[in-house]
């Protein structure tokens, strides 16, 4: 097969992101460090009929995209985020499932010394395969360890490495001794891009339940606030309606004074037993069922103390 010349494959790449802008609405702009062309292999077929990734160089991006803004002004949005190691994965369907996706096809991969640390990491308190003679390397790391049937035994949890910070050499030999692969590496989602609105990726894991509870507590603090001031509102409305009708039960019970809603409490106010016999029937055969379950069954008839006829020590 002839390898097509530079002119050609970059204006490929042109007409190729030209036509993904035009048919996918949406993109996740991620990042591509630490990730291998195996793995990305890997994550492609994951993706296959779900979503297609994108990647090159950012100024061949930058350009394909300015090229592109005549069409969609909007895309103008994405250019400050193409900037590091970054690459487009372009999907019509779910935003959630996609990135589920993305980041359940991840690599485990050891410490390498001057990376730099997603997590942090912590060597817990263990015993080792590893001789007597490396003792002196723990020492050096301010590892307490004591030496148990031949082997090293680490005695205390240790934080060995930071989050952010980088790995050093005696950091990264030592989980490599104990053959530790702590960090795990994959397409992180940095930005998140939806019909011309850019936003963080931790938004998806929002939930109606969320939104819901989050409104909830809004009307409510508007309710609070519109009441303690006197100041009607669509929020504190209903409060302030149910506190009138309680001020004016209050002055009917108090006074001659009456209307049709307050009828029934002054009726009771004046001869309760009317309710107390009303509310008896209702009771007692609330009451039936538990007391049936409260029956006891009868005891079985005793056996006879000679225990038919032979004695205990007989």
């Amino acid at each position: 097969m002839v390898k097509e010349d530079k002119s050609t494959w970059k204006s490929n790449y042109f007409l190729k992101i030209s036509s993904l802008l035009d048919e996918y609405p949406k993109a996740f702009i991620v990042n591509a460090d630490n990730v291998g062309s195996k793995q990305m292999q890997q994550i492609r077929q994951a993706l296959r009929g779900k979503a297609v990734v994108l990647m090159g160089k950012n100024t061949m991006m930058r350009k394909a995209i300015r090229g592109h803004i005549d069409k969609n002004p909007l895309l103008e949005k994405l250019l400050p985020f193409i900037k590091k190691n970054v690459g487009l994965v372009f999907l019509k369907g779910d935003l959630v499932e996609t990135r589920d996706l993305l980041l359940a096809n991840k690599v485990k991969a050891p410490a390498k010394a001057g990376a730099l640390a997603p997590l942090d990491v912590h060597v817990p308190a263990q015993a080792t395969t590893l001789g007597p003679e490396k003792t002196s390397f723990f020492q050096a790391l301010q590892i307490p360890t004591k030496i148990t049937r031949g082997c090293i035994e680490i005695l205390n949890e240790v934080h060995l490495i930071k989050a952010g910070e980088k790995v050093g050499s005696s950091e990264s030999t030592l989980l490599n001794m104990l053959g530790v692969s702590p960090f795990s590496y994959g397409l992180v989602v940095e930005k998140v891009y939806d019909s011309g609105t850019i936003f963080e990726p931790e938004i998806l894991d929002i939930t109606d339940d969320d939104l819901k509870a989050k409104f909830l507590m809004g009307v409510r603090n508007i309710a609070a606030i519109s009441l303690t001031i006197g100041y009607p509102t669509a929020a504190s409305a209903p409060h302030s309606i149910a506190n009138g009708f309680k001020r004016l039960l209050a002055i009917a019970v108090e006074t001659d004074y009456t209307f049709p809603a307050a009828e029934k409490t002054k009726e009771y106010l004046k001869d309760p037993s009317k309710f107390a016999v009303a509310a008896a029937p209702a009771a007692a055969a609330s009451s039936a069922p538990a007391a049936k379950k409260e029956e006891k069954k009868p005891e079985p008839e005793s056996e006879s103390d000679d225990d038919m006829g032979f004695g205990l020590f007989d």
